[in-house]
């Protein structure tokens, strides 16, 4: 049994892939070639966005973002301590200091109640990481940024697709980031990502720093980094994304299903109301979690935790100084969560074993 099934999906657009893969070789343009444009403007498209601006992945996308602010050394950025490690890494390779605000221990996103307390004059931005497929409380989040005249970057590395009220993940922020990891809802076959903005001025900053700072070839008018997205892999995109709105609704499906069986039994994952989530994860919270899982592997179930080690407990931000930071609702959550199989392609007769699995072993 598969964690995240790519072969099926393969399998089922074979053909349209390799056609699209066979054009690109045709044509022989291989960095920023047409296929590039063609799949920023299907993101612009399908997220309602002014611009989508391509990369090389998740992790340069928010190092894009922060420097399009100008965010550096003296600045602080409000984040949650409950994400992947590049959340954090990206705000300390900027040069400005991570401040955490603890999270909802119901949605497993950053708790907006919490955040205001932590703004500071030398509060620059906040970044709200979209957890598990559910968009983060954008739009408190970008009140609470307007009142304060500070800068919202949504970590949407999970929730490409998600809504909110009817509006896109990737649509509210100053800008957006999200991943095409091949793990997402939305991933390439390598490394991939995209920023997004409706701000026209932030997107030509964001456009020249992807390419080295190029205003024109061989025209450096800013530092930039080398993040281009391969030809390649926005081929791959674009055929992957023609499909991508039905993967959503068989995942929202998938969910559906485990909620039944679980609701009451189990502590799952809160969508909030008015929220579509796109589950990049379905995540529940265990007791013993390390037996669970290996009663799990017996049964031929794979597991994954996400994330077993909150962002000021990383061995490097305990060094930066964040040992005596507290964060009970994290920490918590790091020491409980599981999460199970989940992709479009999960049959009912795999998702009735997983259920019988973690009933048995709960």
């Amino acid at each position: 049994m598969q964690f995240i099934d790519l072969k099926t999906q393969y399998k089922n657009i074979e053909d349209k892939i390799q056609k699209r893969i066979s054009e690109v070789f045709s044509h022989g343009q291989y960095i920023m070639g047409p296929e590039v444009k063609q799949l920023e403007d299907k993101l612009s498209e399908y997220v309602g966005v002014s611009n989508s601006i391509t990369c090389a992945n998740g992790t340069d996308a928010l190092s894009i973002a922060l420097l399009a602010l100008d965010i550096g050394e003296g600045d602080e950025v409000i984040s949650t301590p409950f994400t992947f490690f590049s959340t954090g890494e990206t705000v300390a390779m900027s040069g400005a200091k991570l401040i955490l605000a603890d999270i909802d221990p119901e949605t497993y996103n950053i708790d907006v109640k919490l955040i205001e307390e932590k703004i500071t004059p030398k509060t620059k931005a906040i970044i709200p990481v979209s957890l598990y497929g559910q968009m983060s409380n954008m739009e408190e989040i970008v009140r609470i940024a307007k009142k304060h005249n500070i800068y919202v970057i949504e970590d949407a590395a999970q929730s490409f697709g998600a809504e909110q009220n009817g509006h896109k993940s990737c649509s509210i922020a100053t800008i957006s980031t999200t991943s095409f990891f091949p793990a997402k809802p939305l991933g390439c076959y390598g490394d991939g990502g995209a920023l997004f903005t409706n701000d026209n001025d932030l997107a030509k900053k964001i456009k020249e720093i992807r390419n080295h700072g190029q205003s024109k070839r061989y025209t450096h008018t800013r530092l930039g980094f080398n993040s281009r997205l391969d030809t390649l892999q926005a081929a791959i995109l674009l055929e992957k994304l023609s499909i991508f709105p039905e993967e959503v609704k068989s995942r929202q499906n998938v969910a559906m299903r485990y909620d039944e069986h679980f609701r009451g039994k189990m502590k799952t994952t809160l969508i909030a109301p008015g929220c579509l989530s796109v589950y990049a994860q379905y995540t529940i919270e265990v007791d013993r979690r390390d037996d669970f899982m290996a009663k799990m592997k017996e049964d031929g179930v794979p597991t994954i935790v996400h994330y077993p080690v909150a962002i000021h407990h990383q061995p490097i931000f305990k060094d930066l100084g964040y040992s005596h930071i507290e964060m009970p609702m994290a920490d918590k959550a790091s020491q409980r969560v599981v999460s199970l199989p989940m992709h479009p392609y999960l049959s009912n007769e795999e998702q009735d074993i997983i259920i019988k699995s973690v009933l048995k072993n709960i």
